[in-house]
C-alpha cells in the first residue's frame, strides 16, 4: 500500500491544512521551508504522467485548487514554489503524484 494513500484514508496522522472529496494537503514531516505543505489527490495516481493520462481535469483541477487554499491558509501572498517531482529520475520518493508547496522566506533560484 502507499503511504499517501494511508494518509488519506486515516490510517496514518498528518497535521492537515486542507481537506475536500477529492484532495487532502497536510504539511511535510521534513520541511525545507517554514512552510512545506504537500497537496495529494485521494484517488492513487503514480505521478503527473499517469494523472494526466487517467484523469479528465478533475483532480488536477482539484489539486491546483488546494494549492490556492493552502497559500491563503498559510498567509503567502509574497510568494511560494509549487513542486512536483516525476518518476526516480526527477527525484519522486513517493509513488503517488503530489505537489509540494514552499514558501514562507525568499526563495531563491538557487533552491531549485
Amino acid at each position: 500500500m502507499c503511504i499517501f494513500c494511508d494518509i488519506c484514508e486515516g490510517k496514518i496522522p498528518s497535521k492537515k491544512v486542507y481537506e475536500d472529496d477529492l484532495v487532502l494537503a497536510f504539511d511535510d514531516i521534513n520541511p525545507v521551508a517554514p512552510v512545506h505543505t504537500l497537496v495529494v489527490p485521494k484517488k492513487h495516481f503514480d505521478d503527473i504522467i499517469d494523472l494526466s493520462s487517467n484523469d479528465d481535469g478533475t483532480y488536477l483541477k482539484a489539486c491546483m485548487n488546494a494549492v490556492t487554499k493552502v497559500c491563503e491558509e498559510k498567509k503567502l501572498e509574497q510568494g511560494f514554489r509549487v513542486i512536483n517531482n516525476c518518476r526516480e529520475n526527477g527525484a519522486q520518493s513517493v509513488m503517488h503524484v503530489h505537489f509540494h508547496i514552499i514558501g514562507g522566506l525568499k526563495l531563491s533560484e538557487k533552491m531549485l
